[in-house]
């Protein structure tokens, strides 16, 4: 990623993923499995372009997709360089209708101001703070303190790096019922994830 942004290339690469996980999406619906949300990661070059909310409406019209089933993910870093600049990103966005999330929560020293003014939907808890919710007390601290915020301001919130069964338990214990990682299933290639929607909604 960092080569392809110093290249330029990351612009081309993006529109594609955003093309083909939009058009993917649609063709899951339109095979009959239900209706999920699928989350995008911008790379910080690609958030700083004005075109990136007319890649995103593109990708949405030529797949038929409705916005609401498309999320899109940005660190908390990015953000928090420019929050004037970022707002207005994200305000263009939020009138698309995708949801929005912050990534690696945790890490940007977000200011609660600078929170409310965005239009964000969901905090996602860096993996750092659930590798070793275990054994370290702060990472715990910190997590459970991620969740607590993420509720009090009306926000969804998911853990990172979901690895083990205890990591899980403290985590829907604090109140984070999503969560992503190995424990729940590796990288998958298309025709493998779409054998997973099939089991997963075959009838027992």
């Amino acid at each position: 990623l960092p080569l392809a942004e110093e290249t330029g290339s990351i612009f081309a690469i993006s529109d594609w993923i955003l093309q083909t996980i939009c058009r993917q999406n649609k063709a899951w619906q339109n095979s009959g499995f239900p209706p999920l949300t699928m989350a995008v990661n911008i790379a910080p070059r690609m958030f700083q372009q004005r075109e990136l909310p007319q890649m995103v409406e593109r990708a949405l019209r030529q797949s038929g997709l409705d916005a609401c089933f498309l999320e899109l993910e940005v660190t908390e870093s990015m953000l928090m360089s420019d929050v004037d600049a970022s707002t207005r990103t994200l305000e263009k966005l939020n009138r698309l209708g995708v949801d929005l999330a912050i990534d690696d929560f945790g890490t940007g020293y977000s200011s609660m101001s600078a929170l409310r003014r965005m239009p964000i939907k969901k905090l996602k808890i860096d993996r750092a703070f659930v590798n070793d919710l275990g054994s370290n007390p702060d990472d715990a601290a910190v997590a459970a303190s991620v969740i607590a915020l993420a509720r009090s301001m009306n926000f969804g919130v998911i853990a990172e790096g979901v690895e083990t069964e205890e990591q899980l338990r403290f985590l829907k214990a604090k109140g984070c019922l999503e969560g992503q990682g190995f424990l729940f299933s590796l990288p998958l290639p298309e025709a493998q994830f779409t054998s997973l929607l099939t089991r997963s909604h075959s009838p027992e």
